[in-house]
């Protein structure tokens, strides 16, 4: 008995939600090294920076662009830090979700140091 092979177009769709690609890309952003969640200042004082970046998706069909805010840890470039986090959240996030990722617009809020206090002098 053979089984007769249905379409692709014929099975359904699959959506992946903004909220879904968020977490994803989230996710891979506190997995990588020299980067950190994101910090907001308020009156010139640093708070937050805690471990999550804060990520938002847009999702149009089969195309999605990101924006995330992150920290870099000190004194790490800057330059090369966002970039290799841009190349690696545009290549794992459309493995994982099937989505063609188009942009990735990277705002870096804060330097994060060692907070050991390791070779400071007071």
């Amino acid at each position: 008995m053979t089984v007769a092979e249905i379409p692709a177009a014929a099975r359904g769709t699959t959506t992946v939600a903004e909220r879904a690609v968020e977490r994803i890309a989230g996710q891979l952003v506190t997995e990588m090294g020299g980067v950190g969640g994101s910090s907001r200042r308020l009156l010139g004082v640093t708070f937050g920076g805690g471990e999550a970046p804060n990520v938002d998706a847009t999702v149009r069909g089969e195309h999605v662009s990101l924006d995330v805010e992150l920290s870099v840890s000190y004194p790490a470039s800057v330059a090369r830090t966002t970039e290799a986090a841009r190349q690696q959240l545009t290549r794992e996030v459309g493995e994982l979700t099937g989505l063609a990722v188009d942009r990735v617009d990277i705002t870096v809020t804060a330097l994060r140091g060692d907070r050991s206090g390791a070779g400071r002098v007071r």
